[in-house]
């Protein structure tokens, strides 16, 4: 390659919808919420300077492509497009076409990176042939085959997630070959649900992006906040905290937050002024502030801006997330409960 050559970074996003009855209760939703993720696609894109191009998928019992890696600049609202029907749940016929159809993307020329998100709210059950009324799951075994040889065949600059709706479908979306990392649960039951899966998808994809910047072209640890964030650029947009203003205390073991708040000296436990530090995953809700730390100095920051930093820009609503793998930085949450259980090994931002 010329010396002179512009290296483009090129990321081609599959978002694949379950459009099956059960679905129906969140279509209008749905629709707003997507095109707010392509909106965020686009702002982040703008904002690093990449080219981003979407392809967007629904399947019931059928798989349908409804739009084809399109500039993220240029697409029309999901509206008219994306309609629910009366079929059942082809999840590893969806899951493998996207695949194979991103596979003909030629990529000869500037760094390409593949994206693909799965969002059902049921279980595979439709396949290689419609068993809504025979029963027969004996046709899903290629199948299963199929989807297990193609994810663990997948090159590194490939990245496939799920969100699906409980903790069965979860592992059996690790049976089917998503990584651990790259599979998020959804409350499919309620209207709130569906604001928080697709905000999950958007700090995820927006964490993808940034995560370009660091050379990063491939992930299986999606669903995973502050990763990708720089000392330099929490100092950059956040608002440091006085050192007088909070204090970090060490949790050794699993015990509730009022308790543990009190029997420090010179503390009292007030509801919202703890922050718990992210591990595993949680619920942060947009009422929720958020505060990064810095690992070596215990440097504080917080404002406006600190959820756009870690989440995206525009997300507003709640979001799934559990803590990425930062060796300069630590992510705590704002908790209002009285009886959060602290787990060990962690610490507790209180504001004094």
């Amino acid at each position: 390659m010329s010396a002179n050559k512009i290296q483009h970074k090129v990321n081609h996003v599959a978002l694949v919808v379950d459009c099956s009855g059960s679905m129906r209760q969140h279509q209008g939703q749905l629709i707003r919420v997507v095109d707010e993720f392509v909106a965020g696609l686009k702002a982040e894109s703008d904002s690093l300077g990449h080219e981003t191009r979407i392809s967007l998928y629904s399947f019931d019992h059928k798989v349908e492509n409804l739009v084809w890696d399109m500039d993220v600049k240029h697409l029309p609202s999901m509206r008219g497009l994306y309609k629910v029907n009366n079929g059942a749940t082809a999840l590893i016929e969806a899951s493998l076409k996207s695949l194979d159809d991103l596979g003909h993307i030629w990529e000869e020329y500037g760094e390409h990176s593949f994206l693909q998100i799965v969002v059902t709210d049921g279980e595979e059950n439709a396949s290689g042939g419609d068993r809504r009324h025979d029963g027969d799951m004996a046709i899903l075994g290629p199948w299963l085959d199929r989807i297990a040889a193609k994810m663990g065949g997948l090159p590194g600059h490939w990245t496939s997630a799920i969100l699906v709706p409980n903790s069965l479908a979860k592992r059996t979306a690790q049976n089917y070959g998503f990584p651990a990392g790259n599979i998020a649960i959804w409350d499919a039951d309620s209207q709130e649900g569906v604001e928080e899966a697709i905000g999950t998808v958007r700090a995820a994809a927006t964490s993808f992006l940034r995560g370009r910047e660091q050379g990063v072209r491939g992930t299986k640890n999606l669903f995973a906040v502050g990763q990708d964030i720089s000392v330099d650029e929490v100092r950059a947009n956040l608002e440091p905290i006085p050192a007088d203003k909070y204090r970090l205390l060490k949790v050794d073991k699993e015990v509730e937050i009022r308790p543990f708040v009190d029997s420090h000296p010179g503390v009292t436990y007030e509801r919202g002024s703890c922050y718990y530090q992210l591990g595993a995953r949680a619920q942060v809700q947009p009422n929720k502030e958020v505060v990064v730390v810095e690992k070596d100095t215990d440097r504080a920051y917080t404002g406006a801006a600190a959820r756009s930093l870690l989440f995206g820009t525009g997300i507003e609503g709640t979001v799934s997330v559990k803590a990425g793998n930062n060796p300069k930085l630590e992510v705590y949450v704002q908790s209002r409960s009285v009886n959060r259980k602290l787990k060990p090994k962690t610490r507790l931002l209180i504001m004094l």
